[in-house]
Order: structure tokens, then C-alpha cells, then sequence
């Protein structure tokens, strides 16, 4: 018979594996080494991204053998939807401020570089960035580590702080640090919307609709 501390040391172990394959996995940078982000479409990273939420995905039903609505996969409803474009309006509205109002204040400026890289892609592959960064991102910086977290720890705002941390600083050898103000402040949100409904999917769809609002704002302004 398993004790309850067993038990809670197996939780533990399965947890920081689970951890290790949704933190440590992206920063191999193994698409980096794959493709070289300045020339043609960079699929070889974006497989690798999916690679990646798919091992985590195999991981939680294989050997943990829990059902994915433990890291809140369900079946979409009506409120899903709705909860998704509601926040994906908050996040690009606190874009457009941090755009028109923040960085003017504080004299910052997006990292130019890295918005060409993704406005001089094919629009149809913009979308499928979208897509990816919305399901991938959702499931390895949200879903698994919220959820596992907040087990073991019995703290959700644990969870919560290590889930925005480690998101936002996956974001800065892109990015760079200007952009990470609206980074964190998106984790935040998402984080909140995660806490509240567990819906993981609505989570997608909120992180779908802003990036894609925002490359075609970019491809616009560009």
C-alpha cells in the first residue's frame, strides 16, 4: 500500500520531469540550431515547438496517466468563446496603450528587428505562427505548469508567479526587454483568465486573437 508520503514524493518527481519537458525543452533552442530565423520560413523551429507540447501531451496521459482536463483541456463551450475575445480585447487594448502612452514616456521602442522577421512572412504563415504560439505557448507556460504546481505546492499563486516568470523571460533573447512590459503584463491576464476558468482552450483563443491582431498591425504600420 502506497503511504501518502510516497505518494507525495512520486507527485513531486512526475511534476519537475513534467516541468523539465515544458520549461527546460524550449531553452535547448534546438529550432534555432534547426533554421536560421533570417532566411525563409522558419518551420523547423515551429516543429520543434510542436513537438515539444506533444511529448508534454504523451507525457500527462502515458506516464502520468491523468486525463488532459487535469491541465484544462476541455471540450470548448459557448463560454469558452466568449471569455476568449472578452480578454483578447483587454490584452490588445493594454497593447495599444503600452504603444501610444508607456513607451513614448519612457522612450522605448520595439525591437525592430524581430517584428521584420515576422511581418516579411507569407500572411498565411503568420497565421499558423499565431496558431502555434497560441496552443504551444498556452500548454507548456500555462496548463501543465499551473495546474502541477498548484498541486504539489498548494499555492495557485506559486503557480502563477513561476508561470509568468518563466514565460516572460522565455520571451527576451527575442524579443528584448521593451517588449517584455507587454509580455508580462499579457502573462498576467492570461494567468488570471486560466486561474478563473481553467479552460484552457479559451486561453488559446484570447492568445490567438491578440498575436494575430497584432502582426497585422505590424504588416500595416510596415
Amino acid at each position: 500500500m502506497v503511504t501518502t508520503a510516497e505518494h507525495s514524493r512520486m507527485l513531486w518527481l512526475l511534476t519537475l520531469i513534467g516541468l523539465a519537458i515544458c520549461f527546460g525543452l524550449p531553452e535547448l533552442d534546438l529550432g534555432a540550431r534547426l533554421s536560421d530565423p533570417d532566411a525563409g520560413i522558419p518551420w523547423p523551429r515551429d516543429l520543434v515547438w510542436w513537438t515539444i507540447a506533444v511529448v508534454l501531451l504523451l507525457y500527462v496521459r502515458l506516464v502520468e496517466r491523468r486525463p488532459l482536463a487535469s491541465i484544462g483541456l476541455h471540450r470548448p463551450t459557448g463560454k469558452t468563446f466568449v471569455f476568449g475575445i472578452a480578454t483578447a480585447v483587454v490584452l490588445f487594448a493594454s497593447v495599444i496603450v503600452f504603444f501610444a502612452i508607456v513607451f513614448p514616456m519612457l522612450g522605448l521602442s520595439m525591437n525592430q528587428k524581430a517584428v521584420e522577421r515576422i511581418t516579411r512572412l507569407p500572411l498565411w504563415y503568420q497565421v499558423f505562427l499565431a496558431i502555434r504560439a497560441a496552443v504551444v505557448e498556452e500548454i507548456l507556460y500555462r496548463g501543465y505548469p499551473i495546474s502541477r504546481i498548484a498541486e504539489v505546492t498548494g499555492s495557485k499563486w506559486i503557480a502563477a508567479i513561476v508561470s509568468i516568470a518563466v514565460f516572460t523571460l522565455a520571451h527576451l533573447s527575442y524579443w528584448g526587454p521593451a517588449q517584455l512590459l507587454i509580455v508580462v503584463t499579457g502573462a498576467i491576464l492570461l494567468t488570471l483568465l486560466f486561474l478563473w476558468r481553467r479552460d484552457l482552450v479559451s486561453n488559446m483563443i484570447a492568445h490567438f486573437l491578440v498575436d494575430i491582431a497584432g502582426f497585422v498591425a505590424a504588416s500595416a504600420q510596415s
